[in-house]
């Protein structure tokens, strides 16, 4: 992932100081959401392999084989050895709970192997809502909750650092949890209720990092500050939970300015820090590794290599081998010049060797990470990483798009089976051919997705490589012409003759394209395209039209600016559009040319509400307006009627119809009553059935849904951090 529009992932700085915290718990089970009884459904991943920012990995120190991973926006999972995947702990959280899919921290009780907590919150920011704690007693198999009055961060700067969570090494009963704007809060119940540490020296800012890491070495907690101006003290250490100093003789000047993580070699007694000028993941451009003697007081500098001009970069992940005194691992972290490295020393940081340099890479199982070149990167914003305290050789460490294991130090995989975080904008499944789902994300652009089970075979769409989708369409009638649009590296638009296999890109795009790719759609037989522009700051400019595959493109006043183009599924010559701003339904009946006004007084105001047209049939468009409902039209956007069978409607799709039915079935993520689930209609939207369940919910998942053309009851639906997941009736 990278740092500009091709990254899906919005990083958001702190900007107000969370509410004042209370001690008063608030434990509850996840929320049901409402439905009719459902029909019994299988629910799996379609396979991509990893795809965002794994910012954590944890093994148990006293259990062989148990390890946590945690991510950015997709949840916490654990790693089953046996079957040699991952199992995601927190599918189970809702709609309402969407900004809980980010995990800021994990922490494990190495007394007690089956304990396991979590820090959830996504971001800091006001319109988010507050933090909680999970906590299990089965590693992630059931929850208890304590909501938080304050928020956190797990996909803003610096969430790459840490842990920020730690069980105090003198008592289990006792927790840590180190927040962005609140300061240190303390837990004496095992995480059931929260209190400011009072006695901690840091004062709180309402825009920085707070405590970045929290570490036990021996009995003695350190915990670091991430908004140290380079001369006040950033690590602090308490021996007995109650007072806290700050630790004398720290490394000075910007390279040692924020601590991001830290380890302790039980066997030398000695702490090791990495550090950056900032927080990261991004905007790093110094750093070092120190060792701190924890008996001695002495601090060393031990950085493999110094960062420079024309190689810039910071220190992030630090591990240290539990089994081999002196041995450990660090990584560079936003090196683009000469590309990120994890170094390995056995000598307590006297001499480094890089792993990258005999490094060999097999990406097989997830061919995407070749990212359309001839061989794989060693990968870029490397702060987690992991030695396995069972097996020295037994390495991991997470990337911006993945998680690459060794187990000889030299011969790197993915270790991604069960781990999907992608966050998912676009999804097609054609009526015919082989594939039956495309699919395009923020993440790795379009995919091809030849098999469920496995990652697609060609990795992402080249020609030119996209690294964020924003549109993706297929001519109903001829569905072997798709069309695509997405920030990419060398033009931003692309087509496809043979169903989304191979594609080509345009050969000129609008001036707009560069700056502000937006949706694309295209008609009926596959002659005219319509390219609407939206620049990722959310600026709406004019769409532009193209009837000769891409060649020219001429641009269409009476389109409104920014709207997404929706192709009549049966008539070449009609397309529709829905202004968000006023609530009005266009149409042209001139393929493309022109558009004039049909439908009025529509709900209006928000950019997320959904034009659809229903398969098969001319002028059949269902409107998803969010809270405010479901609207239908049959004479092609003149008028609408309220659909009353739902109180609210987020986003509509279609699907083969149920046997016997001559309309497709309908899959929805909205309310028919007091929650927010995914629902199938069989009979035009009369009556609804919930079809997931509480276990499987993924927070927010508003975005596409779709049903297969060719299987009744398949259904594929985009998440925001929990890639795309397949429903099927068992």
């Amino acid at each position: 992932m990278h740092a500009s529009p091709l990254t899906r992932r919005t990083v958001l700085a702190g900007t107000a100081a969370a509410a004042a915290l209370t001690a008063l718990p608030a434990v509850r089970a996840p929320a049901h959401a409402a439905g009719s009884a459902a029909p019994a459904y299988r629910w799996r991943n379609a396979v991509i392999g990893g795809t965002g920012f794994v910012t954590g990995v944890l093994f148990h120190p006293a259990v062989r084989g148990l390890a946590y991973a945690r991510t950015d926006i997709g949840g916490a999972y654990r790693w089953d050895d046996g079957s040699a995947r991952w199992t995601p702990l927190t599918d189970h959280l809702g709609w309402d709970d969407w900004n809980l899919l980010g995990v800021e921290a994990l922490a494990v009780d190495p007394a007690h192997p089956d304990r396991l907590y979590l820090a959830l919150g996504t971001y800091a920011q006001p319109w988010a809502g507050n933090g909680a704690v999970l906590r299990s007693e089965d590693r992630g198999a059931t929850w208890t909750r304590t909501d938080l009055t304050v928020k956190l961060g797990a996909n803003e700067d610096g969430r790459g650092a840490g842990e920020r969570l730690l069980v105090d090494p003198r008592d289990s009963d006792t927790l840590w949890l180190g927040t962005r704007h609140d300061g240190l809060l303390k837990s004496t119940d095992r995480g059931a209720t929260w209190a400011p540490a009072t006695a901690f020296p840091a004062t709180p800012s309402a825009t920085g990092q707070g405590v970045t890491l929290l570490v036990a070495a021996g009995r003695t907690v350190y915990a670091s500050w991430g908004d140290s101006d380079g001369t006040t003290p950033n690590l602090y250490r308490t021996g007995d939970g109650a007072a806290w100093e700050a630790v004398p003789g720290r490394p000075a000047g910007t390279s040692a300015k924020v601590p991001i993580r830290a380890a302790h070699d039980r066997h030398t007694r000695e702490l090791y820090v990495t550090y950056a000028d900032a927080p990261g993941p991004n905007g790093q451009s110094d750093g070092s590794v120190h060792k701190l003697g924890t008996v001695s007081g002495r601090w060393t500098e031990v950085t493999p290599v110094r960062p420079g001009a024309g190689d810039t970069f910071g220190y992030g992940g630090v591990a240290v081998d539990a089994r081999r005194p002196g041995t450990l691992v660090v990584s560079t972290n936003n090196r683009w010049a000469a590309v990120d490295t994890l170094y390995r020393t056995t000598d307590g940081g006297r001499t480094w060797t890089s792993l990258k340099d005999t490094a060999v890479f097999d990406v097989s199982e997830t061919p995407f990470l070749s990212w359309g070149e001839d061989r794989p990167k060693f990968g870029w914003w490397i702060q987690a990483v992991a030695v396995d305290p069972y097996d020295s050789r037994h390495v991991v460490y997470g990337t911006g798009a993945t998680l690459y294991g060794t187990r000889d130090l030299t011969h790197w995989a993915p270790r991604t089976r069960g781990l999907e975080e992608a966050s998912v904008v676009q999804l097609v499944s054609p009526p015919a051919g082989t594939a039956h789902l495309l699919s395009g994300s923020r993440d790795i652009g379009v995919m091809y997705h030849e098999r469920l089970t496995a990652s697609p075979a060609r990795g992402m769409a080249t020609n030119p490589v996209t690294g964020s989708a924003t549109g993706l369409a297929q001519a109903a009638a001829r569905p072997s012409y798709v069309v695509r649009a997405g920030w990419g590296d060398h033009g931003n638009g692309a087509r496809s003759h043979d169903g989304g296999v191979t594609w080509t890109p345009f050969e000129t795009q609008p001036a707009l394209a560069k700056d502000a790719p937006g949706p694309i759609a295209v008609n009926a037989d596959g002659g005219v395209l319509l390219w609407s522009f939206v620049h990722w700051d959310g600026t709406r400019y004019p769409a532009h039209r193209s009837a000769d595959d891409g060649r020219t493109w001429t641009e269409i006043p009476s389109f409104p600016k920014g709207a997404t183009p929706v192709a009549d599924p049966a008539d070449p010559t009609l397309f529709y559009a829905y202004d968000t701003t006023t609530g009005h339904v266009l149409a042209s009946t001139d393929s493309g040319r022109s558009f004039t006004v049909r439908a009025t007084g529509l709900p209006a105001g928000d950019s997320q509400f959904k034009l659809v047209a229903a398969p098969g049939r001319s002028g059949d468009l269902w409107l998803s307006a969010k809270g405010n409902g479901l609207y239908r039209s049959t004479d092609g956007g003149a008028s609408f009627t309220e659909v009353d069978s739902c109180r609210a409607s987020y986003t509509l799709g279609f699907g083969k119809a149920a046997p016997g039915v001559d309309y497709p079935a309908i899959y929805q993520v909205g309310s028919t009553g007091a929650g927010t689930a995914v629902h199938r209609s069989d009979d035009g939207a009369k009556t609804w059935v919930r079809i997931n369940d509480d276990a499987h919910q993924w927070g927010w998942t508003g975005e596409v849904v779709i049903g297969d053309p060719r299987v009744y009851g398949r259904v594929y639906l985009a998440t925001n951090g929990r890639g795309i997941q397949y429903g099927e009736p068992v």
